[in-house]
């Protein structure tokens, strides 16, 4: 059997999904005003939900994550703004139809999340990385979420 070809790509956040959570973070608001809560809360409420919307925006947007890359051996690197590439254990990943989810964990425990949708990857490199991740095997070293 031959080995898996490594897997290197530049990674920038998704303008869908920033702005589908934009979409949401709208819907919750008008929920919030037709809702029959309290007249005091409703104010509350819809603030804490646009405060929550932009740190989230404000975060997808500014992921610290420039490029990733899975070698033959199955190694995972992140290169990151401001710093040398660091190695990376993945956590956890999920397909989503043509969308891919993966979930890093690096040193010091910090979560890194990267969603490769239609807007921000190519659909050949999703397709590779589908089908490398297919042939891992269950139990091997990453659970699905």
């Amino acid at each position: 059997m031959t080995s898996a070809p490594a897997i290197a790509f530049e990674y920038r956040s998704s303008a869908r999904l920033r702005r589908l959570g934009l979409g949401i973070a709208a819907l919750a608001v008008v929920a919030i005003g037709l809702s029959a809560l309290p007249l005091w809360t409703k104010p509350v409420l819809a603030v804490a939900v646009l405060v929550a919307t932009w740190r989230t925006q404000t975060r997808m947007l500014h992921s610290p994550t420039l490029a990733v890359g899975w070698d033959t051996e199955g190694q995972w690197m992140l290169h990151c703004a401001g710093a040398a590439t660091v190695a990376a254990s993945l956590v956890s990943f999920r397909i989503l139809g043509d969308w891919v989810l993966l979930r890093f964990t690096v040193r010091g425990g910090r979560s890194q999340c990267l969603v490769l949708a239609a807007d921000n990857s190519d659909a050949g490199l999703r397709r590779r990385l589908r089908m490398r991740l297919a042939t891992v095997q269950p139990g091997e070293a990453l659970p699905r979420i």
